[in-house]
């Protein structure tokens, strides 16, 4: 919006040409998104203690978290008002990949809305049925999926998804490049949902997926930096820079307010919304499989559920009595069972999150 208002006025106010380049935009992102944060937070917070809208706390949980009944949640909307405004301000509303990712954000906060709304409001014990739920992924994985096939501005890279670790090596999944975009984003905003179980642990992973995403689509946007590094080029794709920095300008300030001890839980509003952008962006970006190892940590999160359920289920079957691989799962219910403090585990989470990040940049142009 202002981006569109402003730099058409350049030629007559000369300072204005700053506001054509992605870097002094997505720093401008940032800043509206932490500021958006910090004004609307507190408001949604008033609102959401006035009405009651309290997380009810399952009773097979960790008993360490029986405390935490009743706090806040649905905050969520805190960080789509912190992501999707900034971006409608800075961000070049003309731009494909912009349209994609703030549909594919507001499509699943919907749908993370009307979940919390029917568990919390309406006290349905499970919230949105399954199914539905599904579909709604589902849905939005054909739509992306789909326009990314057969758009003719993505004829160049059509079925195309980049191996990591080795230079300008993509695998052409044909038509199969649908159904793998809707398993994608189906299994990842599931995965940031299983991790969102400790104060400030999956907002603060999502930071660091974010940031890292906002150097590889500046990267992958420019045709200078692909090249040097290796890496696909696609042109107009650094927009997504913006998106990013408003995503991480957002996720920080709602961590202002999640930190332990948490005044505001994100609610599925939250993580299906900021976990489906993560996975839209990095199928924007043709990386998929390097967010296996950006978001590692959601990974091993979603795995061990997997591993603990698949585990149960079989050994009943054998031998009459299921037995469990972990002491809870997801995993980070494990090491509260352990007797690790729930900060400690958050903070060091945050170091692997980190670490992988670190890692995944420095696969480009290691061969």
């Amino acid at each position: 919006m202002l981006y569109h208002l402003l730099v058409p006025l350049k030629k007559y106010v000369s300072g204005l040409n700053l506001f054509q380049y992605i870097t002094i935009r997505a720093a401008m992102a940032a800043i509206t998104a932490l500021l958006i944060s910090f004004i609307v937070g507190p408001y949604v917070l008033r609102i959401l203690q006035k009405r009651q809208i309290g997380e009810t706390i399952r009773e097979d949980g960790p008993p360490s978290h029986l405390s935490k009944s009743g706090t806040p949640t649905m905050g969520g909307i805190i960080i789509l008002n912190a992501v999707i405004f900034p971006v409608l301000l800075w961000a070049d509303l003309k731009s494909i990949y912009i349209i994609l990712a703030v549909v594919a954000t507001l499509w699943m906060g919907g749908i993370g809305f009307l979940d919390d709304y029917l568990k919390v409001i309406k006290k349905y014990k499970k919230g949105l049925i399954a199914r539905y739920k599904l579909c709604g992924q589902i849905g939005l994985g054909l739509i992306i999926g789909g326009y990314l096939y057969f758009a003719p501005e993505f004829e160049a890279v059509r079925g195309l998804t980049s191996v990591p670790f080795f230079k300008n090596l993509e695998i052409n999944l044909g038509l199969f490049y649908i159904p793998f975009v809707v398993f994608v984003l189906t299994a990842g905003s599931n995965s940031v949902n299983l991790t969102d179980g400790l104060d400030g642990l999956a907002s603060g992973l999502m930071g660091i997926a974010a940031l890292t995403f906002a150097v590889i689509s500046y990267v992958t946007g420019r045709t200078d930096f692909s090249h040097y590094l290796n890496t696909i080029y696609l042109p107009g794709s650094g927009e997504l820079t913006v998106f990013c920095a408003a995503f991480t300008g957002g996720i920080l300030g709602f961590l202002w307010y999640n930190s332990k001890p948490a005044e505001v839980f994100m609610g599925d509003t939250g993580s299906l919304s900021m976990g489906t952008a993560l996975w839209t962006i990095a199928i924007l970006l043709k990386k998929e499989l390097l967010f296996v190892l950006i978001g590692g940590v959601f990974v091993a999160e979603t795995a061990s559920v997997l591993l603990q359920v698949g585990y149960f289920k079989y050994t009943r079957r054998k031998t009459g009595t299921g037995k469990r691989i972990f002491l809870m799962a997801p995993l980070h219910h494990h090491f509260e069972m352990k007797g690790w403090a729930e900060s400690k585990i958050v903070i060091r989470f945050w170091i692997i999150g980190i670490l992988l990040a670190v890692l995944s940049l420095s696969s480009f142009k290691i061969l």
